[in-house]
């Protein structure tokens, strides 16, 4: 046997996976969690708490990868807060943290929701400095859009689900509410601008730059589901309890809202044509990628964006446009996590066997 393989010994099979770990994939637990509260909001409670236990066992789980990645494989991780394509997929912890706060506070587990509001928000600050740096203002090559992707919307779908956690606390917890309102409009304001500045990026990338087929990857999606999850962040903002900056806001955030809400309508038809393309006419192979979860997510948002949309502007098509899109997300989410478990258990056998 080499020296060198005594002094470097190769990972076993789960450590091969741990090391490849991609950054996003704290979307598994964004979708499951805005699906099991959109199942909750219309009454389907055995699936929801389902959902819910599956987006509690996922983020635990994620969590102890992450940790075993960062203490045995920081290279890898050190070089994803270095790459513009994949960076960005760090933020689907703050939102999936939120995510998991606002299911927990449908339950009326508000302690909970207010820990994970205080860890989503401090880790939010804390990457909406370092990844713009590290990954983008801090290289050396340029043009650095050349390198943007759909995953930089999940900037913004963080910053308004830090909204969706303090709006949701701001109507229980009365002696917090000043702060929780300036809190939701702040980062649901921050979150409104990333979205233009994300959306004019990615778009310069693909007008300026051939466009191969296996780039244009699920996590374009994600460029309905940060449309979608402003309207849920805008919605709840709506429906806060009176607050200096939610009175001072909320006739913008509810008209604003509504805006939203269309467009994120309108984007649907073009993904969808986006994947016919890549899929049939392109021939890239439909197969498991952890990604995909970055499109099961907006389709749950999508629909959770409706229900609250409908409900907080008395909107009665919206909600029921809503309500039966849940349908949608929830089988491709079953679609996709069968995929993963089938994925990921063929990995481990292929690992055994070398």
């Amino acid at each position: 046997m080499p020296l060198g393989s005594l002094a470097q010994p190769r990972p076993g099979r789960v450590g091969v996976l741990v090391e490849r770990l991609t950054p996003g994939y704290f979307a598994l637990v964004m979708a499951s969690g805005i699906i099991s509260l959109g199942l909750q909001l219309v009454g389907f409670t055995v699936l929801s708490v389902v959902l819910f236990a599956v987006c509690i066992t996922a983020y635990v789980v994620l969590i102890v990868l992450n940790v075993w990645r960062f203490a045995a494989f920081r290279h890898a991780m050190i070089d994803d807060f270095k790459n513009p394509k994949r960076a960005f997929g760090f933020f689907t912890f703050v939102a999936g943290t939120n995510v998991l706060g606002a299911r927990a506070g449908a339950e009326g587990w508000y302690t909970l929701t207010a820990w994970l509001l205080v860890i989503s928000f401090a880790v939010w600050l804390v990457l909406g400095y370092v990844i713009p740096w590290s990954a983008v203002l801090g290289r050396s090559e340029r043009p650095v859009v050349a390198l943007a992707n759909g995953t930089w919307f999940i900037w913004v779908v963080a910053s308004q689900s830090v909204a969706v956690s303090a709006a949701t606390l701001e109507v229980v917890l009365v002696e917090l509410r000043a702060w929780l309102a300036i809190l939701a409009v702040f980062s649901w304001s921050v979150g409104v601008f990333l979205y233009v500045a994300s959306a004019i990026i990615v778009a310069l990338r693909i007008m300026l730059y051939e466009l191969d087929p296996t780039e244009f990857d699920p996590p374009y999606w994600v460029s309905m589901g940060a449309v979608a999850i402003t309207v849920v962040a805008g919605a709840r903002i709506v429906e806060m309890e009176s607050a200096p900056m939610a009175d001072a806001t909320q006739g913008l955030v509810a008209g604003l809202s509504v805006v939203f809400w269309a467009f994120a309508t309108w984007l649907i038809p073009v993904l969808v044509a986006a994947g016919v393309w890549r899929h049939y006419v392109r021939k890239v192979p439909l197969v498991y990628v952890p990604t995909l979860w970055s499109m099961i997510f907006p389709l749950g948002m999508y629909a959770v964006a409706g229900i609250y949309l409908g409900r907080a502007d008395r909107l009665p098509i919206v909600e029921a446009i809503g309500s039966n899109w849940l349908w949608v997300a929830l089988t491709a989410w079953a679609l996709v996590f069968v995929a993963m478990v089938r994925s990921v258990g063929a990995a481990l056998l292929d690992r055994s066997r070398t």
